[in-house]
């Protein structure tokens, strides 16, 4: 659906994922992340770059696995401490996985995938045409509830700075292992929290797309 077409039913608040394909599992447990291998770190932070150009390929479950751990997870597991930073250790950023199957939720903790709703949503993760046949958009929400001990006036920017060190290992890890993504804050924010079916006390904070590159 091209970005005309999704400003449009926007507009007319019709913008609505589509059925998931296939049925997915309740739990997606993943294999355990490679914590080595890859390009060195200067030369993924020399080929880091956003790319807008996806192949419709799935990710290999081990790529997902990996993926997910770069982006959020627990690398230090004598407290649970993960890839990211958060102030105070909140962990308030929640990470989505959109894929066509359905919408997960990651645990970092356990390391599994939590199906949060059995419909395809990338198509609403953004207004762009190429967010609809990717492999997956990850989706960063803010969890206010988590941030308690934070003054209200200082968690989104404190949530946002999180995102963003989680959005940046997606790139370093897109860039070590040769796939494409892109980071996007433009979407619709009221249609994408209904089709996530977020409360109140979360806020998007911005969407990912991931999948491998489109050959030429």
């Amino acid at each position: 659906m091209n970005t005309l077409t999704k400003l449009a039913l926007g507009l007319m608040d019709q913008l609505q994922p589509l059925p998931a394909i296939g049925i997915a599992q309740k739990t997606l447990t993943l294999l355990p992340a490679t914590q080595t291998g890859g390009k060195p770190l200067m030369e993924a932070l020399a080929a880091r770059q956003s790319q807008r150009e996806f192949s419709d390929i799935p990710l290999p479950a081990q790529t997902l696995s990996d993926l997910l751990w770069s982006a959020a997870g627990v690398n230090r597991t004598a407290h649970g401490g993960r890839t990211f930073p958060s102030a105070m250790n909140a962990q308030e950023v929640l990470l989505y996985v959109a894929m066509p199957e359905g919408l997960f939720l990651y645990d970092p903790i356990r390391h599994v995938m939590e199906l949060v709703a059995a419909r395809d949503v990338r198509r609403v993760t953004g207004y762009q045409d190429f967010v609809d046949a990717a492999a997956l958009d990850l989706v960063f929400v803010a969890d206010h509830t988590r941030m308690k001990l934070i003054p209200a006036a200082q968690r989104e920017a404190f949530a946002s700075v999180s995102a963003g060190a989680m959005a940046q290992n997606v790139y370093l890890y897109c860039a070590s292992m040769g796939f494409s993504t892109v980071l996007r804050a433009w979407f619709d924010r009221h249609a994408l929290s209904q089709a996530m079916g977020l409360g109140t006390d979360h806020q998007l904070l911005l969407s990912q797309t991931v999948g491998a590159r489109k050959a030429i």
